[in-house]
């Protein structure tokens, strides 16, 4: 079956084509041609497959988004299918996935390219989301110095702080949580850059929620402090994909219009008891 027609020429773009990519597409994608990005072309072709065969128009496109040129011409490539109204930022590493360079050269510069690159792109009326975590809310307090750097650094220069520099960055976790609190950071400051062109940009930070991603880091040496945070949360389990999507669909459709520049905690309460809760100890 040919997929839905498309009503209007906008386009989502969905960096990231894993679980909650797909779930942030499902929901706002419908009637619209949807761009999946991925590092990997077979990831995308997956993903274009599965959303293809529920009706939705995709296309497929690989990024690195740790790569300027690359960013540039996901960009160019969405623009050419019509008016992007969409950004979904999903991509990213884990804490047991790649070594510390990898994960801030990807988690944040990337995430601050993307922001960047698309802020020029989006047409008025569009919105966009960043998939942050609940790990930078779990990092300790940060000078208004490094907040400012971390905010508003031209993307380019943002390796070369010195607080991110080896030998200031213990272990992966902490570049993992370095790199989500510039996530929210960043997003709050180009938030003021895209309302410019009367677009809006949110990120949301999930707990542990169940993906391929997720199931490395319950096996990986952490695995024991994963479970234990699901177990003495206070929802007491991990969420869903379709839980993240159920958000992103709120910050990007017009009952979310009056938000933006926000990050979005949804962690079933692991943040509140790490902090207030069992979890302290």
């Amino acid at each position: 079956m040919p997929p839905l027609k498309t009503l209007i020429d906008d386009v989502i773009v969905v960096i990231g084509s894993g679980a909650i990519g797909q779930a942030i597409a499902r929901r706002v994608g419908v009637g619209k041609r949807v761009l999946l990005a991925d590092l990997r072309a077979e990831n995308a072709d997956a993903a274009a497959s599965v959303l293809g065969n529920a009706g939705y128009e995709t296309h497929t496109a690989t990024v690195d988004v740790s790569s300027r040129a690359s960013v540039q011409a996901l960009a160019e490539k969405a623009s050419g299918l019509g008016r992007i109204t969409g950004l979904v930022h999903a991509a990213g590493l884990s804490p047991s996935q790649a070594p510390i360079a990898a994960i801030l050269a990807v988690d944040l510069y990337g995430t601050a390219l993307v922001l960047e690159i698309f802020g020029n792109a989006i047409s008025p009326g569009g919105a966009g989301v960043v998939i942050a975590s609940q790990s930078g809310h779990r990092l300790g307090v940060l000078t208004a110095e490094q907040n400012q750097a971390l905010a508003l650094t031209p993307a380019d220069e943002l390796l070369a702080l010195s607080f991110l520099q080896p030998g200031q960055v213990k272990d992966t976790l902490q570049a993992y949580q370095l790199s989500k609190r510039g996530n929210a950071l960043r997003v709050m400051a180009e938030a003021v850059r895209w309302g410019q062109c009367g677009a809006r940009v949110n990120a949301i930070s999930p707990g542990i929620v169940i993906t391929p991603l997720a199931k490395d880091e319950l096996a990986g040496p952490r695995g024991a402090g994963y479970r234990n945070m699901i177990e003495r949360c206070p929802v007491g389990r991990a969420g869903t994909p379709d839980e993240v999507g159920a958000v992103a669909a709120l910050l990007m459709g017009p009952e979310g219009s009056f938000v933006t520049g926000s990050d979005w905690l949804m962690d079933g309460g692991v943040t509140a008891s790490y902090w207030f809760g069992d979890l302290t100890s």
